[in-house]
């Protein structure tokens, strides 16, 4: 019953990611870095001689994370979920907190991870939005 559970929320996590039709859902890369009240989403597509960075709907995507998340046992929880869509078919990668190095800097380890499957290109990132929520504070 738990396999199906788990089965079912990596899927909703697929069909999330295939509600962006701007791209092919085809060649993405989904990183996400889970912990108790915290989440990062990183979404990356493959497009021939770039990657494009898509920004994540956190409203909609962070709780079949945490469900699948808190379904383990705590003590034994993954830090860190690899979803890559290729050739129709998915792929998980489950990454245990023991297996991170900790002294490498997260932004680079997303790097390193991004290149590991798309290969050394140069990664597109969208500008902020006019209404982007973002405070700005004098110093």
């Amino acid at each position: 019953m738990e396999n199906d559970k788990k089965s079912a929320l990596l899927k909703e996590i697929g069909e999330l990611m295939a509600e962006d039709r701007e791209y092919p859902l085809d060649g993405t890369l989904l990183r996400a870095v889970v912990g108790d009240n915290v989440i990062s989403i990183s979404i990356f597509k493959d497009r021939d001689n770039l990657i494009v960075y898509r920004r994540p709907d956190y409203q909609r995507m962070s709780a079949p994370f945490f469900e699948l998340w808190e379904m383990e046992e705590p003590g034994k929880r993954w830090s860190e979920m690899e979803y890559l869509v290729k050739n129709g078919r998915f792929e998980t990668v489950f990454v245990y907190p023991d297996e991170i190095d900790p002294n490498e800097e997260p932004l680079d380890r997303r790097t390193r991870i991004v290149r590991r499957y798309f290969g050394e290109k140069p990664v597109v990132y969208p500008p902020w939005s006019d209404d982007a929520d973002i405070q700005q504070f004098d110093l």
